[in-house]
C-alpha cells in the first residue's frame, strides 16, 4: 500500500474562515456574547464545540441554548459559504498526489448531505477514494468518525501509512487514536500556538503538509 492522506474540509481544503466567523458571531448573539475578530476566534476556538461555548459562557450551554446556537450558526453559514473558495493550490496538490500513485480521501464534520454536493460542485469528488461528512448530531469529536472512515477503506488503506491533514487539534487527536499520523495546518481555525502543544508537525501551507505526509508515512 502507498501513503494515504485523509483530508479535512472546512478550514483546510475549503478556505471558509470568513463564513465560519460570520456564522459564529451570529450564533454568539443568541446567547448575548459579543462578536469576535478572526484572531480572537482562532485563539479561543476549541473542539468539541460545546467546550468552546462553555469557555465563552463560563458554563455549558443549556439544551435550548445549544439548539439556538447550532441553528443560528448553520443558517448564517449557508448564507455566507457560497462566497468562499478552495485554499490556494488545492487542485494542483490533489492531482500531483494522485499522479504519484498515492491515495486520498475526505473526512469532514460538516453535514454529509451538504458536504457531498459542495465537493462535487468544485469538481473534486473523483480525487478521493471516499468522501464522508458528519451523519449524526453536531458537536462531537472526530475520532469516532475517522475510525468508521478508515474501516470503510479497509484493504485499500493502512492506518499506519495514513496521514490526516487538518486545521484543528481535534484532527490530530483523532489520527493518533486511530493509529495514523497527522499534520496540522495553521491557515484555518487554530493559531500555531494552539496547535503546537498537540505534539504533531505544524505547517503554514498545504504544500508543506503534503511533502511532510510523504515522509512521515513513506
Amino acid at each position: 500500500m502507498r501513503t494515504h492522506i485523509v483530508w479535512d474540509w472546512n478550514g483546510t481544503l475549503f478556505h471558509d474562515m470568513d463564513a465560519v466567523l460570520g456564522a459564529s458571531n451570529a450564533a454568539f448573539a443568541t446567547i448575548g456574547v459579543g462578536p469576535m475578530t478572526l484572531q480572537e476566534y482562532r485563539e479561543q476556538y476549541e473542539v468539541p464545540i460545546p467546550r468552546f461555548y462553555e469557555r465563552l459562557l463560563g458554563r455549558l450551554p443549556s439544551r435550548e441554548e445549544w439548539s439556538r446556537l447550532d441553528d443560528a450558526f448553520h443558517d448564517r453559514y449557508v448564507q455566507l459559504s457560497p462566497a468562499c473558495g478552495l485554499t490556494d493550490g488545492v487542485r494542483e496538490l490533489l492531482a500531483l498526489w494522485r499522479e504519484a500513485g498515492n491515495s486520498q480521501s475526505l473526512l469532514s464534520m460538516y453535514e454529509h448531505e451538504k458536504l457531498v454536493p459542495l465537493v462535487d460542485g468544485f469538481g473534486l469528488t473523483g480525487s478521493f477514494l471516499r468522501v464522508d461528512g458528519r451523519s449524526g448530531p453536531s458537536g462531537g469529536k472526530k475520532a469516532e468518525h475517522l475510525t468508521r472512515h478508515l474501516a470503510e477503506l479497509a484493504g485499500r488503506v493502512d492506518p499506519a501509512r495514513t496521514v490526516l491533514i487538518g486545521d484543528a487539534a481535534d484532527d490530530a487527536l483523532a489520527a493518533l487514536e486511530a493509529g495514523a499520523h497527522a499534520v496540522l495546518y495553521t491557515g484555518g481555525s487554530h493559531t500555531r500556538e494552539k496547535l503546537e502543544p498537540v505534539g504533531v508537525p505544524v505547517v503554514d501551507s498545504l504544500a508543506e503538509a503534503v511533502e511532510l505526509a510523504g515522509r512521515l508515512a513513506g
